[in-house]
């Protein structure tokens, strides 16, 4: 009998210290740590950083981001992403990001199949377009492609896209 209840507490104790785990890893899993974990948004999130939307982007949104790669800010013109991580272009970098965010969680099944304008957080809305073209299936954000959709964070969802959003 005392083995059982020797085993039966170990057994307690180790799914407990495993949700336990979970909980944890689930509590850091927010959009910015999930950028910040991927060299894939290295120049994303020192964006985030230098624009001072850190903060909220940890918040409990959700949010939808349209996330950009580190060659679509390559692909700027040059000069371009150093003059905005400047600090006196702190608005105008803050502008150009909040473009890219969209209130509320959106996975591409919600989108597949239609065509919506969708308001950012900037004010300006953004055209999705996930209507299967005549090249196959995909999600595409003004003139940006997704390229990997769907990434879940605690608050939100981030889609990495292969170019900058620019407000008009």
């Amino acid at each position: 009998m005392e083995r059982r209840t020797v085993l039966t507490l170990m057994g307690a104790s180790a799914a407990a210290m495993a949700l336990t785990a979970c909980a944890q890893q689930e509590e850091g899993n927010d959009i910015v740590d999930i950028a910040a974990g991927s060299p894939d948004f290295s120049t994303l999130v020192a964006a985030i950083q230098a624009a001072g939307l850190e903060e909220t982007l940890r918040g409990p949104g959700p949010f939808t981001v349209f996330a950009p790669v580190n060659s679509a800010f390559d692909a700027l013109p040059a000069g371009t992403l150093e003059s905005l991580l400047l600090p006196e272009n702190r608005d105008q970098l803050a502008n150009i990001l909040t473009y890219h965010v969209v209130p509320g969680a959106i996975t591409s099944d919600q989108i597949l199949g239609q065509r919506l304008q969708v308001a950012t957080v900037q004010g300006q809305s953004v055209d999705v377009n996930g209507i299967v073209g005549k090249f196959g299936s995909g999600v595409r954000v003004n003139d940006a492609n997704v390229i990997s959709a769907d990434i879940i964070a605690t608050n939100g969802v981030i889609h990495a896209i292969d170019q900058v959003l620019l407000p008009s």
